[in-house]
């Protein structure tokens, strides 16, 4: 596969992306500066292609956009760990799910050839795209546009995605033969999740002693809106419960393992982190209208401030909890047994949890 990542030329899939810039995110084209293109193309790093519904194809040089990213070129690094995860070999049908730029599938094309090849992707510019490129390329694997969480076009060997699920999608099973394998995140977390189809129709697993994030599978062509107003309220209310955390504030956006711990339990909290003269602030909302607030300034111990019917703040001291008595959280090395429907039973020792 290495020898496949060298001569893939990834400049020619990735022509133009976003970076980060103060007023969010602005325009590169590779074209304006060669020299910066190649060393970008090929360093081991993402480049965001898509903001919102806005390619950067479709951007001049220098223009700002504001969005959540809603496609990119992973690195490479990251892309080959995933296949290595699904151990594709010589002859394997694979899926590759979250077509992006088109440089995984540009990857797998030069291992299997392309007849062995399926990208999916639910967006259908982006698949347009990287179908042209990659037949520039020389490479005409199956392309297609749609959700990969419904039923699949196929059966396939290996199915690995470079996008966040949860749970595993039974369409998933349901194209694997008995012994086929697969290779995903879960959404919001760093958990790599593997599993060899079973003859009962799910997967038998683990939970890799390994990480990674990726964006989450999505049905339209942007991410359905963030809970801003309820973020807004959590900054300035006056919780149910004040109390004095027993912990620093954690940037939990850095913070993965425990991270992840909390979204096995609670998933989808949106969490937002600040620091403002001094004060450091943390901010956990939940579409139920669950809320926290931690504060601290100067380094004292933070206020912390709670409401609606569960209290997240408490349920990420459980998690921390958890980890100063045992000296490291489960997750990791975890058993994952999936169920047909693509529920998740995870087990290590005496703790389990449930991702359904």
């Amino acid at each position: 596969m290495a020898g496949g990542g060298r001569r893939t030329p990834r400049h020619l899939l990735v022509p133009a992306w976003w970076r980060p810039d103060a007023e969010g995110w602005a325009a590169v084209r590779g074209s304006s500066d060669e020299d910066a293109w190649l060393r970008h193309a090929y360093a081991d790093q993402t480049l965001v292609t898509r903001i919102g519904e806005l390619h950067a194809d479709d951007a001049a040089e220098g223009r700002t956009a504001r969005g959540r990213p809603t496609s990119s070129s992973t690195l490479p690094g990251l892309v080959l760990n995933m296949f290595r995860h699904a151990r594709i070999g010589a002859g394997d049908r694979v899926l590759d799910v979250g077509t992006g730029s088109g440089y995984g599938t540009a990857l797998l094309c030069r291992l299997l050839g392309h007849g062995r090849v399926t990208s999916i992707d639910v967006e259908r510019r982006l698949v347009d795209v990287a179908t042209a490129r990659l037949a520039e390329l020389g490479h005409r694997p199956q392309m297609v546009n749609g959700d990969a969480t419904t039923p699949l076009p196929g059966e396939y060997d290996r199915i690995v995605a470079t996008v966040a699920v949860r749970p595993i999608p039974a369409a998933w099973l349901a194209a694997l033969p008995t012994g086929g394998r697969f290779a995903t995140t879960i959404t919001n977390t760093s958990l790599i999740v593997t599993g060899v189809k079973t003859p009962d129709g799910g997967a038998a697993g683990r939970v890799e002693r390994d990480w990674a994030m990726f964006m989450t599978t999505r049905t339209g062509t942007d991410y359905p809106p963030r809970l801003a107003g309820r973020v807004a309220a959590a900054r300035v209310a006056e919780g149910d419960e004040v109390t004095t955390a027993r912990f620093p504030i954690l940037n939990l956006m850095d913070a993965w393992e425990i991270r992840s711990m909390l979204e096995v339990g609670v998933p989808d909290i949106e969490h937002v982190h600040t620091e403002d003269g001094g004060v450091r602030t943390a901010l956990m909302v939940h579409e139920d209208g669950s809320w926290a607030r931690a504060e601290s300034a100067g380094g004292e111990p933070a206020t912390v401030h709670q409401g609606g019917p569960r209290r997240l703040w408490d349920e990420l001291d459980r998690v921390r909890d958890y980890w100063l008595q045992h000296g490291a959280l489960p997750l990791y090395g975890a058993e994952a047994a999936v169920s047909p429907d693509g529920t998740i039973h995870l087990r290590r020792g005496r703790w389990s949890a449930t991702i359904g």
